[in-house]
């Protein structure tokens, strides 16, 4: 059967292949799978109207994914160590958009992924909220499965 109507974008998972745990699948919104091209602009001698514009390479988004922080997680892990202790181990990571059945619609296939960044919101005693925490990762590129 063909479903011709959009996927809902709030059934997913990220799958991390330095991390097995069920916890570290789960995020609260998932950002950054963008890819666009940068260009090389080239001016023809004699003609003025315009000017040539040619794609040279493609320029991958930083990913940033949010969830309710955890205090054993294999990816807190890799990013600890990776802020800590200087060791990049670049990890390849999966983000699965699924039916509503639970079965994979598409998967965008992450090469490369490195820490970037690791943020903990803001901690207020005035405020009844679950901790957030933020974690931005760059990657060399993805592929759609």
């Amino acid at each position: 059967m063909v479903d011709y109507y959009p996927p809902w974008g709030f059934y997913y998972r990220v799958e991390f292949s330095i991390s097995k745990e069920k916890n570290d699948a789960r995020f609260q919104s998932v950002s950054g799978l963008s890819v666009e091209y940068d260009y090389e602009t080239i001016k023809e001698g004699g003609e003025n109207r315009f000017e040539h514009k040619l794609p040279v390479r493609t320029r991958y988004g930083d990913m940033v994914l949010k969830r309710g922080m955890l205090t054993d997680s294999g990816v807190i892990t890799w990013f600890l160590a990776a802020f800590r202790d200087r060791q990049f181990e670049p990890a390849d990571m999966n983000i699965v958009l699924m039916n509503e059945a639970g079965e994979p619609l598409r998967t965008w296939k992450i090469a490369g992924a490195i820490p970037k960044k690791w943020l903990v919101s803001d901690l207020n005693s005035g405020e009844n909220a679950v901790v957030i925490e933020t974690l931005e990762l760059t990657y060399r590129y993805f592929t759609i499965q």
